[in-house]
């Protein structure tokens, strides 16, 4: 009966028999997988390091590290540009040439069927953007500064819009 036993007893151990075979099965099964994902990730990563000997220069520094979003604070109270400002800072460099199809400064013709659909229209073509013009035509600029641009270009163009005022000074 003791000879079945042993029998048995073999029958279900594993390919590990000895404390040295234990260590190398841990050693592979565990600390190698390890070194070849850091290699791995060195390999994938090593794009990104600057060439051996090169020098950043403070700007490049800069640029790598600059922070993804800011906040600006701005004076509630300052005083709001005017369309001619608002004009000559941004809007002039497209419509002072006609580039990308948009209306030449002072052309007529040009602004008529565009003028017909409103100021309201016009105004939502300025801060939202339309065809090659970005939102805001790429300015930094409040939405009654934006309105006086608008206004003070469709103006020269013949028509008669008013002059937007902010919302405090409208309900004056």
């Amino acid at each position: 009966m003791s000879d079945n036993h042993d029998e048995s007893h073999e029958a279900h151990t594993g390919p590990i028999k000895t404390p040295k075979q234990l260590l190398v099965a841990v050693f592979f099964s565990f600390v190698v997988p390890v070194f070849i994902i850091i290699g791995l990730v060195a390999y994938v990563t090593r794009h990104n390091l600057p060439e051996a000997g090169a020098q950043s220069t403070p700007a490049e520094v800069a640029e790598r590290i600059h922070p993804v979003a800011a906040v600006e604070v701005r004076d509630a109270n300052r005083e709001l540009k005017t369309g001619e400002q608002v004009y000559k800072a941004q809007c002039s460099t497209c419509h002072a040439i006609g580039a990308a199809g948009s209306p030449k400064f002072e052309d007529a013709k040009a602004w008529a069927p565009r003028i017909a659909k409103g100021y309201d229209a016009l105004l939502n073509s300025a801060l939202h953007g339309k065809g090659a013009m970005g939102a805001q035509g790429g300015g930094d600029f409040d939405d009654v500064e934006v309105g006086r641009g608008v206004v003070y270009m469709a103006n020269a163009a013949g028509a008669k819009f008013a002059i937007p005022q902010p919302a405090a000074a409208a309900a004056k």
